[in-house]
This record gives C-alpha cells, structure tokens and sequence, in this order.
C-alpha cells in the first residue's frame, strides 16, 4: 500500500497557480469540495484579472496564513498607458484617452523610480477594503463615489523589463498591503499621459515561487491518482 502524499485534514501548504478569471475564492471553493476538506484558506488576495502564485492552508496550517500574508510580494506584468478606467484595470470601460507618443524612455525609467520606497497609496475604488462595513467595490457599482484613505506600503524594486508604447513591461518587489493597479494608475498620472493595468503576475510572495506552483485542477487530478493502493 503507497501512503498518500498529503495529510489536509491534519495541515498542508500548497502553492497554487491561480488561472486568469478565477476569483482568489474560487480557488479556495474548488479545493475545499475537491479535497474534502473543511478548514482551508489562502493567504493574499489575487484579482480575477491576474495570474500567479496563491498559497493555499489547510488544516492547522491555516494559522500560518497571517504570517505568510506579510511577506514581500513580487509581480510581472504589463501597464498601458494613453486611457484609464475606474478600476485601473480591464474589469471596467474605458474613461479617458491621452496622447503617449511624446514619452521617452528616461521618463519612464524616472517614474518607476519616483514610485519606489515608502509610498502612501490610495487604493482603487473598485477594491475589497470595506467602507462603512461595505466592500468598496459593490458602491462603485453601484455609481457611489467613496473617499479612499491613503495607505502606507513599501515598494522597494519597480523595474521597467521592456516596453513598445503604449505598452511598458515590468517587475515590482512590494510590502503586504500594495495594489498593482494603483502603482500603475499613479505611473500614468505622473507622466500626464493616464495609464491602466492589462496584465498581471504574482511570481513570488517570501521566499516561495511560481516555479514550484501547480494550476489548481491539476493538483486535483494528481492527488485523485496518487491515492490509490497499489496492491
């Protein structure tokens, strides 16, 4: 008999690569039903619209997930700029347009600089931060506008990796606590130009990485055929 590879009643952390569209929930409820487990929970909120490592708790694990949700976090990803939208990002239409052409690539070097060590970032509107004891993103929904109190965070790396306007690739190292789509939203801001944020990657939270993840319905198929006895 080959004794199974996980004990998920019992504790286990799991390294997860969220797909593109699934909610950080989604993943959580796929592998609660999946795994037939009942105390599960992960540690950091990835959007929908974003891709990447998400660490998943189980059992008594699941006291670690404060201790793993203050580590740094990295991020891939791509901003564009010349239009924005109130999420910052793709789940919204389009609410402005500005001219980009003019920008040379010493000013975007210089804007990921500015943007870089402590920070007091407003976040998006269209977020999970309650107000009032209501998520942010339901009033904007909803057409309400809601005041969003700055927030103290830490970004200590913002590399430009690439760009082909209005496109601009790039790396950020940042604290607990840091939208992506704000960073982009003020890089826009900064360079006159507005900018929103296409796409996203979460490569590493600590020291755990994005190499070591497997996609969650893959998971599910290897640990359906690796439960069997062998006879």
């Amino acid at each position: 008999m080959r004794k199974t590879e996980y004990n998920f009643a019992e504790g286990e952390v799991l390294l997860l690569d969220k797909p593109y569209r699934w909610t950080s929930f989604d993943v959580v409820n796929k592998m609660r039903w999946g795994l037939k487990v009942k105390k599960i929970g992960h540690a950091g909120t990835l959007d929908p619209l974003a891709t990447g490592l998400l660490v998943l708790c189980t059992g008594k694990m699941t006291k670690q997930i404060e201790t793993f949700q203050g580590w740094e976090k990295e991020y891939t990803g791509t901003l564009v700029l010349g239009k924005t939208t109130p999420s910052y990002d793709l789940e919204t239409d389009f609410n402005s347009e500005a001219p980009f052409a003019h920008i040379r690539q010493e000013q975007l070097y210089a804007t990921a600089a500015s943007l870089t060590g402590p920070l007091q970032q407003i976040p998006p509107q269209h977020s999970a931060i309650k107000i009032g004891g209501k998520r942010a993103y339901k009033s904007a929904r909803e057409g309400k506008e809601i005041k969003m109190e700055p927030r103290s965070v830490e970004v200590p790396e913002f590399e430009i990796t690439g760009f082909a306007l209005p496109e601009v690739h790039f790396r950020i190292v940042c604290s607990k606590g840091t939208y992506i789509r704000s960073l982009a939203h003020d890089f826009g801001q900064l360079l006159g130009t507005g900018a929103y944020l296409s796409a996203l990657r979460r490569t590493r939270i600590g020291s755990l990485r994005i190499e070591d993840a497997i996609e969650p319905l893959a998971l599910l198929d290897h640990i359906k055929g690796s439960t069997h006895e062998d006879l």
